[in-house]
């Protein structure tokens, strides 16, 4: 079925993600500054387009990452043995995200450092923002969590076990984003019956154990409820 393959297919990529960030402590540190710089980009009130600017930035800076991590595992498994060409590939591929991380910097620096200024001027004035707008920060940190703890606690899969479960992070993650924005109680109880529902198959097919799945739903409705509390 095209939906099966489909989702055999982002396992497949989410299982690459989840590897990198095991195993490159890099990749880990970007994720952390991915957060950073976003949650800095809504508290000042950075314009959309800048913002645009910032997320393409980080998202270029974690492919490169990535690229190079697939290099040098593919450089590794042609040329087990010392190589002075196999030396010269990594090389080129770090170099490709030294040159893309200073200049995402530079790119960070450019934008938000008119709007820490102007904070540091006047003080800290947290800013306002859409239900739309916050939704999406708390599905992307929510999802960058994830990778993080997984990635730390070293175990599991991104879709089918580990602490804690992302699918039972994001469902009810969306379900308080319903909650929320739509503030009607039948969106709501229908939300959170598809999101323990999708919880439950987790526990029945055994991906997962209950706290896993526990711990997941928690995350991301705390997680959603702080984006909301203080950008709302």
């Amino acid at each position: 079925m095209p939906l099966r393959k489909w989702a055999d297919s982002a396992n497949y990529a989410i299982e690459g993600i989840l590897f990198a960030a095991k195993n490159e402590r890099h990749l880990r540190y970007h994720l952390y500054a991915a957060v950073m710089a976003l949650l800095l980009s809504y508290v000042l009130g950075v314009p959309r387009l800048e913002f645009l600017v910032i997320l393409v930035a980080v998202i270029l800076v974690m492919l490169a990452e990535m690229v190079n991590t697939a290099i040098e595992y593919l450089v590794d498994m042609v040329s087990p043995e010392y190589s002075e060409k196999a030396r010269t590939a990594k090389d080129v591929s770090a170099g490709a995200v030294f040159i893309t991380a200073v200049g995402s910097a530079v790119v960070g620096y450019i934008i938000l450092f008119p709007h820490l200024e102007k904070a540091f001027e006047s003080g800290v004035q947290i800013a306002r923002h859409t239900a739309g707008e916050i939704a999406l920060l708390s599905v992307i940190t929510v999802s960058i969590v994830v990778v993080i703890i997984k990635s730390g606690l070293g175990r599991g899969h991104p879709l089918s076990g580990g602490m804690p479960s992302g699918h039972s992070a994001l469902a009810f993650s969306l379900w308080l984003m319903l909650t929320l924005i739509t503030e009607s109680f039948s969106v709501s109880v229908i939300g959170l019956i598809m999101a323990s529902l999708l919880a439950q198959s987790r526990i029945a097919v055994k991906a997962h154990t209950p706290l896993e799945v526990v711990v997941g739903a928690l995350l991301g409705v705390g997680i959603t409820l702080g984006c909301f509390l203080i950008f709302r």
